[in-house]
């Protein structure tokens, strides 16, 4: 076994890879760049290389800097985590030939599985299920007509230079292929000067399923069972789960089987991934091999009792599979939510910053640690409490992780953990990771990889989402101000006679985005840490727990256990609970009665500039001042989290001034142009 590993990532994966190596006696070295010097990851790990300036491509890319790390440090293999240079079959065989042992398969295995082409082919001699198609162009509508009947309808008809919806239509009887090959090739023709087009089976309401593979030196292979991924935005995923609420017995198995197949076929040695298209029929069809460690790898080890990372080390320094397929469990339900730092209300624009406050909820799992009996939570992360955001990597602040004893006990202990965590400097993706596990269809599991697409058309907003319990969120904030106010009125000192002291009528205000004001009237008993609030028409029990400083509050209505997130804003409380937010305006009656008097003040008009929608760093302005632009032209280019974003104009206007230069670093909604 080694004795020193260093690991080529950052952030949660390498934080979460030090853990298993400690628990296993192995000393570990990290390396960082000048944006991660007070980095998680470098205060957790033995020792530390420093690699190079921010951008990855001069740090974590830089293969001669990683291989330059390991031979000062004496560190005798190397672990790539996930993403940077994970699947560079050129890194895998530059260390190999180093004497540096790579933790992952082989590079001929990395290569193999990396050419999409390539891979397919090899899928197919393995007898693995690839989507049935005719790749060659088709010269007629007749011939198309007879290979749509080999390839079995549905059919997608696609253009083979096609892009943008063009040349696409999707065919279930003779007749629509017929007519469908003609139009996708006048489209073709017209749209990109090139009329080929061929066939390929149509994966009705398609899943993402993929399968977990393991294999060793010495020809074992096994798989650990299947996660369900179908929940994406954008090609992105958003909660993983382990198992499938979609798969039967036989068709997990016969996906595992072909899976662990296709893993002989290329020699593979480590964790793999196997990716599948699951179709509404359960038919499955092979997609892409990950030839790493994925991201969602928790819930499979929750489900199964198996630290992956432990797996791969052991591996890696050549010991045989400690177990057989028959001996691997699949135990409860497990899920994951990826706590990004991201705006969910500004389009999931990136958000960067520094963590004013980073709670998590309580832990009951820990990585590479035993299961619990009945499950719980865990938090995989590589942040901490006034730590940075920063510009330069993705966005994962955090994998909230939960384990329950069926689906609906996860999904219940996934919300209550969500509504404990506690995110403040930056924007999360929580409310959104919130409003999917109270949809209906998600707890039904009734969903594939179109569902965000298909029930936010229209990006995702405040009012997508609206509580079951109005009057809850309501109480919470009445309760939470008679709370702060026994407070003030248990202060010593108090002048004799004069003491504060308590009305127990309220007024509740809330005021919507146009002004318009909605006034509650309720009354508050308190007893101890226990509120009776009364609205005309009913009344709820509220206990409230913790101290006055806490955001997550825990507590009970009518006996069942909740946890809100609750903090007073100005004069006002926010209440947080199942993604939805509330700010309410708690006052006497008298109070309440002046306030009505006062003027809505509406926020200032800011069409006359562009504002920077993120944090970010300015990497191009492309107008000037007095200069003409139209409608859709660019404006300025920001950069944040790896990815470019291009602000173009809406309307025709005039540039008055440039407010910001090129290459300066942005905050959310700074002025960037001013238009006249």
């Amino acid at each position: 076994m080694f004795t020193k590993i260093l690991i080529a990532n950052r952030g949660e994966i390498a934080c979460r890879v030090i853990k298993t190596a400690r628990k296993m006696g192995i000393a570990t070295v990290a390396v960082y760049s000048d944006a991660d010097r007070d980095a998680l990851h470098v205060e957790l790990a033995d020792e530390s290389v420093f690699i190079g300036a921010p951008p990855s491509r001069e740090s974590y890319l830089v293969m001669d800097k990683i291989i330059a790390a390991c031979k000062q440090t004496g560190a005798q293999a190397v672990h790539p985590g996930y993403g940077f240079l994970s699947e560079n079959e050129t890194f895998a065989r530059r260390v190999e030939e180093e004497g540096i042992v790579f933790i992952g398969p082989k590079h001929a295995s990395i290569a193999a599985m990396g050419d999409k082409i390539a891979s397919k082919k090899l899928a197919g001699a393995a007898k693995v299920n690839t989507i049935p198609g005719y790749n060659a162009a088709i010269d007629t509508p007749a011939q198309a007509v007879e290979i749509a009947k080999g390839v079995g309808y549905p059919v997608m008809i696609k253009a083979s230079a096609g892009g943008g919806g063009k040349g696409l239509r999707v065919a279930y009887n003779d007749k629509e292929t017929f007519e469908g090959f003609t139009a996708c090739r006048n489209e073709a023709r017209n749209s990109f000067g090139d009329d080929r087009v061929f066939i390929e089976k149509f994966v009705e309401e398609p899943r993402h399923i993929e399968i977990q593979v393991l294999g060793d030196a010495h020809g074992n292979c096994v798989y650990l069972h299947e996660r369900e991924c179908s929940i994406q935005r954008r090609h992105q995923k958003v909660i993983e789960e382990a198992p499938s609420p979609f798969l039967d017995e036989a068709t997990r198995k016969a996906m595992g089987e072909q899976a662990v197949a296709l893993a002989k076929a290329v020699n593979y040695q480590s964790a793999g991934t196997v990716e599948f298209v699951v179709g509404k029929d359960k038919s499955f069809y092979f997609l892409e091999m990950n030839t790493r460690l994925q991201v969602e790898h928790p819930v499979t080890e929750c489900i199964t009792g198996l630290d992956l990372v432990e797996q791969m080390i052991r591996v890696a320094a050549g010991e045989k599979l400690a177990f057989t397929q028959a001996q691997i469990p699949r135990k409860g339900w497990a899920m994951e939510c990826r706590i990004n730092a991201e705006d969910p209300f500004r389009g999931f624009l990136p958000s960067t910053g520094r963590l004013v406050r980073y709670q998590p909820p309580a832990q009951t799992m820990v990585a590479s640690m035993p299961m619990p009996e009945n499950g719980g939570v865990r938090v995989d992360t590589g942040v901490e409490e006034g730590g940075e955001i920063p510009m330069y990597y993705d966005s994962m602040i955090a994998k909230l992780i939960v384990h329950g004893v069926d689906r609906n006990d996860a999904i219940a202990k996934m919300r209550e953990a969500l509504n404990a965590f506690v995110i403040r400097g930056i924007s999360s993706n929580i409310p959104f990771q919130s409003a999917l596990l109270a949809h209906p269809k998600f707890i039904s599991g009734d969903f594939n990889t179109g569902f965000i697409a298909e029930q936010y058309p229209k990006g995702f907003s405040a009012s997508a989402v609206v509580h079951q319990q109005p009057a809850f969120m309501l109480a919470l904030a009445v309760a939470a101000h008679r709370r702060r106010l026994g407070r003030a009125a248990g202060l010593s000192g108090q002048m004799p006679g004069h003491e504060y002291e308590i009305d127990e009528h309220f007024v509740i205000e809330v005021i919507d985005a146009e002004g318009r004001r909605q006034h509650t009237p309720v009354s508050v008993l308190a007893e101890g840490r226990t509120f009776t609030v009364k609205f005309a028409e009913a009344s709820l029990v509220v206990t409230l727990n913790g101290s006055l400083r806490d955001i997550a509050v825990h507590g009970d209505v009518g006996g069942k256990p909740f946890c809100a997130q609750i903090e007073r804003v100005g004069l006002k409380y926010r209440v947080t609970h199942d993604g939805t937010a509330l700010e309410a305006h708690v006052m006497s009656p008298r109070a309440a009665e002046l306030n009505r008097l006062m003027p809505f003040k509406a926020p200032p008009d800011m069409s006359r500039f562009l504002l920077s929608p993120m944090p970010g760093l300015l990497v191009d302005v492309a107008v000037q001042a007095g200069q003409a632009v139209s409608a859709g032209e660019r404006l300025a280019v920001i950069e944040a989290m790896k990815m470019e974003n291009i602000l173009l104009a809406t309307q025709d206007c005039v540039v008055a001034a440039v407010k910001a230069s090129r290459g300066e670093s942005l905050a959310v909604d700074q002025v960037i142009l001013e238009f006249r």
